[in-house]
């Protein structure tokens, strides 16, 4: 049996985990970790107080409108780029970034690139598009953008190792011209440890973390100033909006969808206007950049994967002890909601402040963790109410059946009540003359007459904490102090309290019964106090509480002790044991002591007094 229970017990956590490992493959919690990660960067934008414009290198967009191509059509003349770049460079640029494919540029613009070392030019590893043609490699860059399966940007390409001089990024090949340093690729690839992106980092799944890859704060569109084309050819640009920058050209008309989507995206009702063009993400790119290396730590930090395994099975410990700690269920259901509330929270306020950690998973682990053993609990808490319905019936109280559903662990095993000796105080009752009336009334009429002495007996029982054992024919057994007892001083007093109870119902039954023409019911109640053998008897198809012992016989032998003695309705007898507990008499009792008496089946003889009620 033992076996049995432990197999109950943790097959639904084995389900759980199972359920577990198969989420952890399946491409929603990738989804929803990154649905998360966008709200989080939302709010995140919203109160972040970092400004472009403490930059070391600030940075200046030259942007390429509507209005401009109406004006100038497209594609653009390479010598109107010309006279553009001419431009920035009289004005004081600190590095140029023409962000636009030019493998088939005009002379001009080929010594353009020759004349002016702070000029790079782009190129696409992924479509295999060349820089400006003779362009030096110290003056070429890639362009390439990394998008997650949605087709958002939330990460960046900051460089990749090994490669030749003509392989960097466009960020880093500004920057590194705007600071006259060479070295910065080394500096990058000497930061380690969760600096950089790995195959589980954060919130994803299986990432292609190829080269040196990091999360990249995007903001919404208009972070930096953006110059008019027209404005730029036509010499209208203030000095200061370039000297000392970084300056990038490129296209912001929506009608070229050079256009990207971003975390933003997501939580507004038309995502076009917050799509960013290519040109301001390289900027947000070279500020990111620069971050990185003034603090030696990216902007947003993600979990590694041992984080993640460590909180999740943090988490799956939590949903345990959520589960099985409560002694009710309401109680579990209580912390589990706010468990998740402050998991959920938390992991959005670690967000908020530059760290991210996957969600999913460690949330999934404790709802199905907690919500496996919470429905394990459930059922076994049904069966238990089954169990106790059908060993106790319908005979006990509700504060009764409370009691023992609160310590139903300790009582109940196996679907039994477990073998107990306990002290209690018996109430035995018997209806006299019986035979008699059954002579006098139709089965039906005599059922009817029975039942009605017969709930007075078990109202004034359960209702003062005993619990109707058995019906013997047209008596009972009741028990007080079993399965759960108050003391033996207030059991045996809630035992006399209901005998009186049941004296004075049973005189004003008789009243009406009178009135109707039927025969007085007449009973007998005998109480003891002593030890018994407590449990269930009996096979799985057939059980019964039992209670044992010589106390129950000798509350049968009490009530029917000496039968001719009875000239009330409703005699009670009670045994001097009971007696010695009880702290006082009600003021409307008297006791008649009838001396010791010598019952049948002991050999002690017994102390017996009489009880009757004085209330009118």
């Amino acid at each position: 049996m033992k076996w049995q229970r432990l197999i109950g017990q943790t097959l639904p956590y084995a389900a759980a985990a199972g359920l577990l490992v198969g989420l952890q493959s399946s491409p929603l919690v990738e989804t929803a970790n990154l649905l998360v990660y966008d709200l989080a960067i939302n709010l995140r934008n919203r109160s972040n107080d970092a400004r472009a414009e403490e930059l070391t290198w600030p940075i200046t967009v030259v942007g390429i409108n509507e209005d401009d191509i109406k004006r100038y059509g497209w594609p653009l003349d390479d010598t109107l780029l010309c006279r553009a770049l001419k431009q920035l460079d009289g004005l004081g640029a600190s590095a140029i970034g023409l962000d636009l494919y030019r493998d088939q540029a005009k002379p001009c613009l080929q010594n353009e690139i020759h004349r002016n070392p702070r000029l790079i030019s782009i190129r696409n590893e992924a479509d295999g598009i060349a820089a400006i043609p003779g362009a030096p490699a110290r003056q070429q860059a890639f362009n390439d953008l990394v998008m997650d399966a949605d087709r958002v940007v939330r990460r960046d390409l900051v460089h990749v190792g090994g490669q030749a001089d003509a392989v960097r990024s466009l960020p880093l090949r500004l920057l590194e011209t705007a600071s006259q340093t060479r070295d910065l690729d080394s500096q990058l690839e000497q930061l380690k440890g969760h600096h950089w992106l790995s195959e589980q980092s954060g919130g994803y799944q299986s990432l292609d973390a190829a080269g040196y890859q990091a999360m990249l704060s995007v903001y919404p569109p208009g972070r930096y100033p953006v110059l008019d084309l027209s404005d730029l050819l036509e010499g209208e640009v203030r000095e200061e909006m370039i000297r000392g920058r970084v300056v990038l050209i490129g296209n912001v008309a929506r009608s070229l969808r050079d256009l990207f989507e971003i975390p933003h995206s997501r939580f507004i009702s038309s995502s076009q206007f917050f799509e960013v063009s290519g040109v301001e993400l390289h900027a947000q790119r070279l500020e990111a950049l620069q971050r990185l290396l003034q603090s030696r730590a990216p902007e947003i930090v993600t979990a590694q994967g041992w984080q993640r395994t460590l909180l999740l099975l943090v988490m799956m410990l939590v949903g345990g002890v959520i589960a099985e700690r409560p002694t009710r269920i309401r109680r579990s259901l209580a912390l589990l909601s706010a468990a998740v509330i402050l998991l959920t929270g938390s992991v959005v306020v670690l967000t908020l402040n530059g760290f991210w950690i996957g969600l999913t998973m460690p949330l999934s682990g404790l709802v199905l963790i907690s919500g496996s053993g919470i429905l394990r609990r459930g059922v076994q808490s049904q069966r238990h109410q089954q169990d106790m319905r059908r060993l106790l019936g319908q005979t006990s109280s509700p504060a009764v059946a409370q009691k023992l559903w609160d310590q139903r662990e300790e009582l109940i095993k196996d679907g039994r009540f477990t073998g107990r000796e306990q002290q209690v105080t018996v109430l035995f009752s018997d209806t006299c003359s019986f035979t008699s009336v059954s002579e006098q009334l139709t089965p039906s009429a005599l059922m009817q007459w029975l039942n009605r002495g017969m709930s007075i007996g078990v109202d004034a029982v359960t209702s003062r904490g005993g619990i109707v054992n058995k019906f013997t024919g047209d008596g009972m057994l009741a028990v007080f102090g079993a399965p759960v007892s108050k003391g033996p001083g207030v059991d045996a007093g809630q035992a006399v309290e209901a005998a009186l109870a049941i004296q004075e119902q049973i005189t004003r039954l008789n009243e009406e019964l009178t009135v109707e023409g039927q025969p007085p019911l007449r009973m007998r109640i005998g109480i003891h106090s002593g030890p018994v053998l407590t449990g269930s008897l009996g096979s799985s198809k057939r059980l019964e509480y039992a209670v044992i012992g010589d106390t129950v016989n000798c509350a049968s032998r009490l009530e029917g002790l000496e039968k001719q003695r009875h000239d009330g309705m409703v005699r009670i007898l009670l045994s001097g044991e009971t007696q010695c507990l009880l702290d006082t008499w009600p003021a409307d009792v008297t006791s008649q002591s009838w001396g010791t008496i010598r019952i049948k089946g002991r050999l002690e003889p017994m102390e017996v007094v009489e009880l009757r009620s004085t209330a009118p």
